[in-house]
């Protein structure tokens, strides 16, 4: 039994917990041993708590003591390389000079690199290889490959060397084409690796547009993407013509065409708009896919009926003498169109619609009246005043064919008037 003295408070404290107070008077019983377990197990439960709390602290202290006594090492022996500078129209990839890292070094388009692509910070803290130099590249037209190549090593046995050639797919250039290709040197087909050393190992890597070859691995063959993705196949490397070159290829188009900004299709060139055509004063431009029509509209001659011209495109009948049936039988207006196609466009496709402003009868039909290529065309109705001109066969270019399209409008099957729409269509020797 514990007993407070008669000098000190009724209330004691056992240690600084507030949580755990006993109160003890004279002639009052003892607690039971139960409580008395109960007391020090809460008194065992907080003790686990701060011991668990100072080993938490010590672990992270030690932590911190830790990584401030590496990085301590590292700042007294700087175990980093010099930062290497990227070349001239170039720049240098990777931000860590630490031994065992690695920096690589690419080219702006236009230029090749010269020297190693790649070069890893030894434990010696300096850089493998020699620095890098971007030198232009001497091609007549723009490479589509990311970066160029470095150049061949000049002690390369000649009996190594494979020549680089186009794809069997691409046709000969034409000479009409906008920029003609330029053969390889064989020596660019093959070049020997980057190998770098370190730590008993030996890695080695080709430039871009190379694959690894060579019982060591010591040997770059240059891939010919045109072989790999022919002109035939979905996902072709170029529209037209591809030329393979060392590591990388060149796209090419045909006369009146120039590349797009991806360097790999052709947009046609609008000579009518960039004023890069011939047309006489008299005469009317047409742009055509890779090439241009000077057309010339002259109203027709008819017996007993007479045009004048209205527009550029469009011929008006003159008022005809009272009983000339056949002035009257001759279109009242004829219009000129032109339109310009791709060679073997799919099928059926809409051309053409002619509609009528203002019906005065109860009738109106459509059909052809004529023109060359009768067999591409049909014309259909598609609406209460117009009519549609289909192509419903594919046609192969170059070619040039003719439709006439008649709208004729009867009151009581009396024929009140006939309108006339000239389509000369241009097909293009190229699907693009």
């Amino acid at each position: 039994m514990w007993v407070v003295p008669s000098n000190t408070p009724q209330r004691g404290v056992l240690e600084e917990d507030d949580r755990f107070i006993f109160l003890v008077r004279r002639g009052e019983e003892c607690p039971s041993t139960q409580d008395l377990l109960t007391s020090l197990r809460q008194v065992e439960k907080m003790l686990a708590v701060h011991e668990a709390s100072y080993q938490q602290g010590l672990r992270s202290l030690r932590k911190k003591m830790s990584a401030l006594h590496n990085s301590t090492i590292i700042s007294k022996s700087g175990a980093t390389c010099s930062k290497p500078e990227p070349p001239a129209h170039g720049r240098r990839l990777g931000r860590v000079f630490a031994a065992g890292h690695e920096v690589h070094f690419v080219c702006k388009p236009g230029f090749e690199l010269i020297g190693p692509r790649t070069r890893v910070c030894l434990e010696s803290l300096r850089w493998s290889g020699q620095q890098p130099m971007c030198r232009r590249f001497n091609s007549t037209g723009n490479s589509l490959a990311s970066f160029s190549p470095a150049a061949p090593s000049s002690s390369l046995p000649v009996s190594l060397a494979l020549s680089a050639s186009s794809s069997s797919s691409a046709s000969s250039p034409s000479p009409s084409s906008s920029s003609s290709p330029t053969s390889s040197s064989p020596l660019s087909s093959v070049r020997p690796s980057h190998c770098t050393h370190f730590l008993g190992s030996t890695r080695c890597t080709c430039d871009v547009g190379f694959t690894i070859s060579g019982r060591d691995n010591n040997i770059c063959t240059d891939i010919d993407e045109c072989r790999l993705f022919p002109l035939g196949q979905p996902g072709r490397l170029c529209v037209h013509q591809c030329v393979n070159t060392p590591g990388s290829f060149h796209c090419f188009c045909p006369a009146g065409y120039q590349r797009s900004r991806e360097g790999r299709s052709c947009t046609d060139i609008d000579e009518c708009e960039t004023r890069m055509q011939n047309c006489t004063a008299d005469q009317a431009c047409v742009n055509t896919y890779g090439a241009f029509q000077c057309v010339t509209v002259a109203c027709p001659h008819m017996n007993n009926a007479t045009y004048i011209k209205t527009s550029p495109m469009r011929c008006e009948r003159n008022p005809c003498m009272l009983g000339d049936k056949v002035c009257t039988r001759a279109p009242n207006s004829i219009s000129f169109h032109f339109l310009s196609v791709v060679s073997n466009m799919s099928a059926p496709r809409v051309l053409f619609r002619v509609s009528a402003a203002r019906v005065l009868g109860d009738t109106l039909r459509f059909g052809l009246a004529g023109g060359r290529g009768r067999g591409h065309f049909s014309v259909q109705r598609s609406g209460r005043q117009t009519g549609t001109l289909l192509l419903v066969t594919p046609i192969k270019g170059p070619a040039t064919l003719e439709a006439e399209v008649e709208m004729s409008e009867l009151e009581r099957s009396n024929l009140l008037g006939r309108y006339l729409t000239k389509v000369t269509l241009f097909v293009s020797p190229y699907e693009f």
